[in-house]
């Protein structure tokens, strides 16, 4: 019998991808023979498939494809961060990226049987069975425009496809690359104002609103003291509270470093009491529209900061115009491996312990 060696185990692992304890049998299986070993955990993977079913695959990797102007980002996902790293993996993805890019549907995603949109289950099922973990073709997304990039970062954990009308020079895919960059590391949830509902906008203002009556100290002074004096006149505050507010009120600035939990609980209570007449108030409604626009900058693409800027002040539209006048961006899309799924924490160390007890 072949003597079964560590590195042995340890090739046939970054091969397929499948646990250490399964190639090691394998191995032993076959005498040593890696190409055998390879058709045993294909086949020992046919009977755990059912098993397998049930485990949340929440790692893997985002990959693109492009053809023309075109470009595809898909999302395949693996049970640990091991086998996400794995080549035979990688090509895989890569594999469902080009496919993805050759069939009718725009996109497809969680909910709907992407494997059978893009005709690809045995496909899976064999990767499946070699690999030896649960994997899972969660979803894809496809633009079109007159240019169109793409980015990939951290390895495979983001995703993002950027496309635009109007220009598909040199100039500007390298202007939608940066971009691309941009909306990985940025992360913003629209491409201009525009694109946000009333009802959205409606809903953001609302809870700035409310968030500003539930903060009082970040009020307009004025606003602030007439809540105070509610306070204190109508004895809301306790006795300690309303000492200390006499003591430290020449300096406002420190006083919620004094009050009491309750005090500030009251005071912001009296605020949502006086929503109605606060609201009303000039002052309060520029510090509101200020703390949106500011959020706005945040979530839309073309306001955020460019992160390139050298002056650090130079939006993402400036920047475009500053490449051409004439491209604008029509469609982001951003896939970050995992995001929304509940993963399963688990480190090498606990999967060789489970494995030798198993065995």
């Amino acid at each position: 019998m072949a003597n079964i060696t560590a590195s042995m185990v340890k090739e046939l692992r970054e091969m397929t991808g499948a646990g250490m304890m399964d190639c090691k049998k394998a191995l032993a299986e076959t005498d040593g023979d890696m190409d055998a070993a390879v058709d045993v955990l294909r086949k020992s993977g046919a009977a755990k498939m059912e098993k397998k079913a049930s485990r949340i695959a929440a790692e893997g990797v985002a990959k693109v494809a492009v053809s023309d102007n075109t470009a595809v980002v898909v999302e395949v996902n693996s049970e640990t961060d091991f086998v996400a790293k794995n080549e035979t993996f990688q090509e895989f993805v890569q594999t469902v990226a080009d496919k993805a890019l050759t069939v009718a549907a725009e996109e497809a995603g969680d909910g709907e049987d992407v494997c059978a949109i893009l005709d690809m289950k045995s496909q899976l099922e064999e990767k499946t069975m070699t690999i030896g973990e649960k994997l899972s073709i969660r979803r894809f997304k496809k633009v079109t425009g007159d240019c169109v990039a793409t980015y990939i970062h951290g390895g495979g954990r983001i995703g993002v496809l950027v496309a635009a009308d109007g220009a598909s020079d040199a100039a500007a895919t390298e202007a939608l690359t940066n971009v691309a960059m941009q909306v990985a590391a940025m992360n913003p949830q629209y491409i201009s104002r525009n694109d946000i509902s009333a009802d959205e906008l409606a809903k953001l203002r609302d809870i700035t609103l409310e968030s500003a009556l539930n903060d009082p100290f970040s009020l307009p002074k004025p606003i602030l003291q007439k809540l105070i004096d509610k306070a204190v006149d109508g004895s809301v505050w306790s006795a300690e509270d309303i000492a200390i507010y006499n003591e430290k009120k020449s300096n406002m600035n420190y006083l919620p470093n004094f009050l009491s939990n309750e005090a500030k609980n009251a005071l912001a209570q009296l605020a949502m009491e006086d929503k109605a007449a606060i609201a009303a108030d000039k002052i309060f409604t520029g510090l509101v529209e200020g703390r949106v626009s500011k959020q706005l900058k945040e979530i839309c693409l073309l306001d955020q900061t460019y992160v390139k800027a050298e002056d650090g002040k130079q939006s993402v539209a400036q920047y475009l115009a500053s490449v051409n006048k004439s491209l604008v961006v029509t469609r982001m899309v951003r896939f970050e491996v995992g995001e929304g799924m509940e993963k399963k924490q688990e480190n090498f160390a606990d999967e060789v312990k489970a494995q030798m007890a198993g065995k």
